[in-house]
């Protein structure tokens, strides 16, 4: 029955693009107008069916993952973007509209990541393995977007570009005390000590970042300048210059973000600036994927602009500027993605087949979050004083920051 019913819901709905779908009975169904993208599906699972219409994003990708569904030519990206494309601007009867968001910012609001909780989270994805993340991340390691000024960049140019644009905005002077929340593998801090003369405090939660930042810096011969902890950002008592956060708001959940900011408004002294990056939404606010908050990113909330503007504008800061993103986090998990499939031998030896299979499924679906659906990055520029930014953004495009 379930089986039958998948393929009526997906005759009434598949708008564009085909799938051949066979079922676990060996029975094959070519449904939709073509046009594509064109996929082939095997459902192994005799289950999956009435798995799906409980919970049809986490069931996909759990299928995938396990290999009870199969793709033709391994084509996730088809797939994916079969799925996204049919999902957009499908018309859902009222009520069951409402139930579902309001369903969803209650599941939103239930993330109570607490010091105990967020460090668990962050091992989740982080403390895998020491190796894992130089196999894809490219020699910068830096695990966010890169800032493809001009298209032929590579991976390393597109990065540092973004470290040099984040460097300008925050308007550095030498000896100036920064705080980098969610510092990563340390890339970042070790380059704003070494290129503009400032002193940077890195917090993160894992241990693994934790170990290679404190490498780094010891190589880069700046551990007097840069020193990294093991610290939840709430527990951070100085007072900064300025603060700097790449990647890492998304991680705080919906129900801390006023506490985020309050204490980025608490640290900064009364000239301080603050530069916020983090993946947000050009939609109204919605959940992410329940795949992605089980298996990658537990906890993870991707605000709206009007989300995080309701709470900056409680704590007393400016928002001096708002930069949005579009087409580089794109490039980026291609980049990453293509790195991860030419060293995919080594990192089998790393993981197991299903690691491989997830870790396939979360870049190639993450990448379509932005190109297909409503993901953007956003960059918050804020201030304490009025006119601490400049008026304009020449200041970004002079000679030395080009």
């Amino acid at each position: 029955m379930w089986d039958r019913l998948l393929v009526a819901f997906l005759r009434v709905g598949v708008r564009t693009g085909t799938i051949h779908l066979t079922l676990p009975d060996g029975v094959t169904h070519h449904i939709g107008p073509g046009g594509g993208p064109d996929v082939a599906v095997t459902l192994h699972d005799p289950t999956f069916s009435r798995k799906f219409f409980m919970r049809p994003d986490l069931t996909m990708g759990e299928a995938y993952m396990d290999g009870r569904l199969t793709i033709a030519n391994d084509d996730i990206r088809s797939l994916i973007t079969f799925g996204l494309r049919n999902a957009r601007g499908r018309k859902v009867w009222p009520p069951f509209k409402q139930i579902a968001a309001l369903a969803g910012r209650m599941k939103s609001w239930s993330i109570w990541n607490h010091v105990g909780i967020a460090r668990r989270n962050v091992a989740h994805h982080y403390d895998i393995s020491e190796e894992l993340y130089d196999l894809f991340l490219g020699e910068t390691k830096q695990y966010t977007c890169a800032y493809f000024r001009r298209p032929e960049m590579t991976l390393e140019e597109a990065q540092t570009a973004k470290m040099a644009h984040i460097g300008a905005k925050l308007l550095l002077k030498p000896g100036m005390r920064v705080l980098d929340i969610g510092c990563g593998f340390g890339t970042l801090a070790i380059t704003l000590a070494r290129d503009h003369g400032v002193q940077v405090v890195g917090v993160t939660l894992s241990q693994v970042q934790l170990a290679e930042a404190r490498r780094r810096a010891a190589e880069a011969g700046l551990t007097d300048q840069v020193e990294f902890r093991l610290q939840d950002y709430r527990d951070v008592g100085e007072s900064f210059d300025r603060v700097v956060s790449v990647g890492m708001m998304e991680h705080v959940g919906l129900p801390h973000l006023r506490t985020y900011f309050q204490k980025v408004s608490d640290i900064l002294t009364p000239d301080g600036v603050a530069l916020i990056h983090y993946i947000g939404r050009w939609s109204p606010p919605n959940t992410i994927s329940p795949w992605f908050n089980k298996y990658i990113f537990p906890g993870a909330y991707c605000p709206a602009v009007s989300e995080a503007m309701r709470v900056v504008e409680k704590t007393g800061m400016i928002l001096a500027d708002l930069e949005v993103w579009r087409g580089h986090y794109e490039r980026t998990l291609q980049e990453w993605l293509k790195r991860f499939d030419r060293n995919i031998d080594r990192i089998r030896q790393l993981q197991d087949d299903r690691f491989l299979r997830m870790w396939r499924y979360y870049l190639q679906s993450a990448e379509l979050s932005f190109s297909e659906a409503h993901l953007v990055i956003h960059q918050l520029h804020l201030a304490k004083g009025r006119y601490t930014v400049p008026v304009t953004r020449d200041y970004l495009y002079a000679p030395s920051n080009t």
